[in-house]
């Protein structure tokens, strides 16, 4: 016995593809503001921790070399590489036994420097990626008036 098959198509109305585009709508105003938040507060962490980890290999590096701190002109090389009791670097052998202490110099995440790992003396000085006082062994980055989310200036951190 044949079986009689609807001729009625099966689809969606046009008042549920409304209610979905809807909804959608809704999640996409909730979720965009949070994650376009979240990439500033990326970068504020990101400085954070790169300003730690140099602080912490420069305080490192001025333990081993008491009361002398990396000099601002080979701070990268001071840093990056084996060091004798003078600070010069150098190869590893029986005179350059101190360091390294990063593998390498992390690059500025935020402000008109983004991206670059050099050092100054002198906030604002183009291609320099931080800012470097070789009397006190105190780096910040190299901006003057970017300030974070909260306002705070990113050369307070």
């Amino acid at each position: 016995m044949p079986t009689k098959q609807s001729s009625r198509r099966r689809g969606f109305s046009l008042l549920e593809l409304v209610i979905v585009v809807v909804i959608i709508g809704i999640i996409a105003a909730i979720a965009i503001p949070r994650l376009s938040r979240g990439t500033a507060g990326a970068a504020d962490s990101s400085l954070s921790g790169n300003l730690a980890v140099l602080r912490n290999a420069i305080d490192l590096y001025n333990s081993e070399h008491p009361g002398k701190f990396p000099t601002l002109a080979k701070i990268d090389l001071q840093l990056t590489k084996y060091t004798d009791a003078s600070g010069a670097d150098g190869d590893r052998d029986a005179t350059h036994t101190y360091g390294p202490y990063v593998r390498k110099i992390p690059p500025a995440p935020v402000g008109p420097e983004k991206d670059k790992t050099g050092f100054t003396d002198t906030a604002g000085t183009a291609g320099k990626g931080w800012v470097y006082d070789e009397k006190t062994g105190e780096v910040k980055v190299n901006t003057r008036t970017e300030t974070d989310a909260a306002g705070k200036l990113y050369s307070d951190y």
